[in-house]
């Protein structure tokens, strides 16, 4: 028979513990850079799926390039927290802000283009920056790829927080985090439909 003692446990959990947290980092790492090549494409002048004409091809590249080098750049994150000792400590921090973060930027705007497609309050883009655009399809654009990426991103970031909480945290952890993305939800949604005074993000 063989006898686990209290450290092999606590030696097998520390392994697995640490197996789901590079688990979930090569997720984020993974939908990240699916992101990235998304925006890559529009930045080297592709153009299906285009929604409208943009008032500068130029600007309109340029801001796609930085969108894909800043996504490429928060891809890298989750490994290296995952990885180096030194930062570790922060990745339960930085992974709430994330997860709020990308979670409520997708129920926001997703809501929103509902909102639009259904003709309660049209979507509104600016105008510097599009010449002219396809209304519906600047909507369903946003809820069948930006959004859902948004949200996967933000569900991830959330199982990371989690993962590398200790598990007497992790409780307070979640109902913070949940109440944060439920405040700015319903804030981000009035703003949005000029209730109260601008708030969105992204």
């Amino acid at each position: 028979m063989v006898h686990i003692t209290g450290r092999d446990a606590a030696a097998r959990e520390h392994v697995d513990a640490d197996h789901r947290q590079r688990a979930i980092a090569a997720a984020l790492l993974a939908w990240a850079l699916g992101y990235a090549a998304y925006r890559a494409y529009y930045a080297a002048g592709g153009q299906l799926g285009m929604i409208g004409n943009p008032v500068s091809d130029v600007q309109f590249r340029a801001v796609n390039a930085a969108g894909a080098g800043v996504v490429l750049l928060g891809a890298l994150l989750p490994p290296v927290l995952v990885r180096a000792a030194r930062l570790r400590p922060a990745a339960p921090l930085l992974s709430w802000i994330a997860g709020v973060g990308c979670s409520m930027h997708a129920l926001v705007d997703g809501a929103l283009r509902l909102l639009s497609l259904t003709g309660v309050h049209a979507t509104q883009l600016p105008a510097r920056f599009w010449h002219s655009f396809d209304r519906r399809a600047s909507d369903l654009q946003d809820i069948l790829l930006n959004e859902p990426w948004f949200l996967v991103e933000g569900l991830l970031w959330v199982a990371l927080g989690l993962a590398c909480t200790r598990s007497s945290r992790r409780r307070a952890w979640l109902a913070t985090a949940s109440s944060a993305c439920l405040l700015l939800t319903v804030a981000g949604v009035l703003s949005g439909l000029d209730v109260i005074g601008s708030f969105r993000l992204g």
